[in-house]
């Protein structure tokens, strides 16, 4: 019973795992020939668009292969320029008149 319990544990763990690493950044694809390679900078034609990717280091493509390349959207830096404006301290309710 011991044995069953720890490996049930030890598989409800796994699947806690996967189910959080699912729900990280959605992935895209673009697919067409490379008409350049910089250094860790691939274009690839997609239509009439160029779409300018970056590569791991040592990715081995050359111009004119076609390739699918997977990828997330990565913010380098965020700059926040105004955002929410601050919520004005209530005013104490004036007192009614007396007549």
């Amino acid at each position: 019973m011991r044995k069953f319990a720890s490996s049930l544990l030890l598989a409800s763990a796994f699947f806690g795992a996967s189910v959080l690493a699912a729900a990280g950044a959605k992935t895209y694809q673009v697919t067409g020939p490379v008409t350049e390679v910089q250094g860790d900078v691939v274009t690839v034609q997609k239509g009439k668009d160029l779409w300018q990717i970056n590569v791991p280091a040592g990715t081995a493509v050359k111009k004119g292969d076609k390739v699918t390349i997977t990828y997330t959207m990565t913010a380098t830096k965020v700059e926040v320029k105004g955002g929410a404006k601050a919520e004005k301290a209530e005013k104490p309710a004036k007192a009614a008149k007396k007549k």
